[in-house]
């Protein structure tokens, strides 16, 4: 791939796609919010609303446009007159136009063939250019169409005047050998933008999206968090890092800041993070075992394949089950408190017992008083010890 090839522009869609998830409704003082950090972070699109919902969502539409951010600001409609007329005088760049492309939704959704899906295409886009929009038109259950068809479908969105073609992935039943195939047969066919729109049915939005950007795609839809409708959607941190780490894409978006905004994400859509949540989990960058401690406090590259620095984020070690005698001393001398091995193995046993009974992490008063207790039965005076409440842990 040549140098342009490997850029890749972030679309993002939590303002959409994301509130779609079952539940979810966004306040319009949270989308200003979520909108306002998303530009700030230079993610350069992002996709706000349907405004074939109503006069209410238009208002909200057109609230987001007056915030003049520093982002190109897109709205969804289905490939039809009623959709597009709702979209005039809305304020915004573009306007994805979605229509089926699988047999199935087409013979089963609209009751139409082929060739009417075509036929959309080449009225609506014309007529979405007249009010002035950019125009992506969406494949909706691209993955599932038959591929011919698919290109034919392509060409026509191109000839029609259209700038992208969204492929999506509606039921995130992809998988990256035969996305990466599809997108090198569309990058071949077509001049447009190309865009990837995957969900995450089978775990795969991410690696979906990834194998896009490697057969051509210059685009990708991504959410905060991967919200969105039943699994979710590709998630913008692993996205925008993956592209990067592994295949060094540029992708002009600064994650320095990101864990605010994936905080107010979760509280605004009410879905609390995973605590394995890849980047933005609490487990994400959390060490217990003996080992990888061990190692990351002799080099942080030990056990360290991403920066959690590049998050705005920092390792955080914690003594549990799997600890080792070293980690117990470095907690402990945190806490003012000098253990010699002979103590930090005694310490290490109460440690294991406490997590095995209590299924939690001991907070530093409990620790505290471990050592007190060990004192007391080897005779020793324990040291004045400051008072505090936080869980054992420290940053690296």
């Amino acid at each position: 791939m040549n140098a342009a090839s490997r850029t890749l522009v972030i679309d993002d869609t939590t303002l959409r796609d994301g509130e779609q998830s079952a539940g979810v409704a966004f306040s319009q003082d949270e989308k200003r919010a979520i909108a306002g950090e998303l530009a700030a972070l230079g993610v350069p699109e992002l996709e706000i609303g349907i405004p074939a919902m109503g006069a209410e969502e238009c208002d909200s539409i057109r609230d987001l446009v007056l915030l003049g951010l520093n982002a190109r600001l897109l709205v969804w409609s289905r490939m039809c007159e009623t959709d597009l007329r709702r979209c005039r005088d809305l304020g915004v760049w573009a306007i994805d136009l979605s229509v089926p492309l699988s047999d199935q939704q087409l013979r089963h959704k609209l009751g139409w063939r082929r060739k009417q899906a075509l036929d959309a295409i080449r009225r609506l886009v014309p007529q979405a250019r007249e009010l002035g929009l950019e125009v992506i038109v969406g494949g909706e259950d691209a993955s599932r169409a038959d591929h011919d068809f698919l290109l034919r479908a392509a060409e026509t969105v191109q000839e029609a005047g259209a700038r992208r073609f969204r492929f999506a992935d509606t039921l995130g039943i992809m998988e990256p050998f035969g996305t990466q195939a599809i997108f090198q047969r569309l990058r071949a066919a077509v001049d447009l933008e190309l865009e990837m729109h995957a969900h995450d049915d089978l775990g795969l939005a991410t690696a979906n999206t990834l194998a896009a950007a490697l057969g051509g795609a210059t685009h990708a839809n991504t959410t905060v968090n991967g919200l969105g409708e039943r699994a979710g959607n590709a998630a913008l941190e692993e996205v925008v890092l993956g592209l990067r780490k592994l295949y060094g894409f540029r992708v002009d978006v600064d994650l320095s800041r990101f864990p605010a905004l994936s905080q107010r994400v979760a509280a605004a859509a009410n879905r609390p993070l995973s605590w394995h949540k890849s980047l933005v989990g609490e487990g994400a960058f959390t060490h217990e075992a003996g080992i990888h401690v061990d190692g990351l406090l002799k080099h942080p590259l030990n056990y360290q394949g991403v920066d959690p620095a590049e998050l705005g984020r920092s390792h955080r070690l914690v003594l549990g089950k799997h600890s080792g005698t070293r980690a117990v001393v470095r907690f402990y001398r945190d806490l003012g408190i000098a253990l010699s091995p002979r103590q930090a193995g005694v310490v290490l046993q109460r440690i294991r017992a406490f997590v095995g009974q209590h299924k939690r992490l001991p907070e530093s008063t409990e620790l505290e008083a471990f050592y007190r207790e060990i004192s007391a039965d080897s005779h020793l005076l324990p040291l004045n010890l400051p008072q505090r409440s936080t869980h054992t842990e420290v940053q690296s």
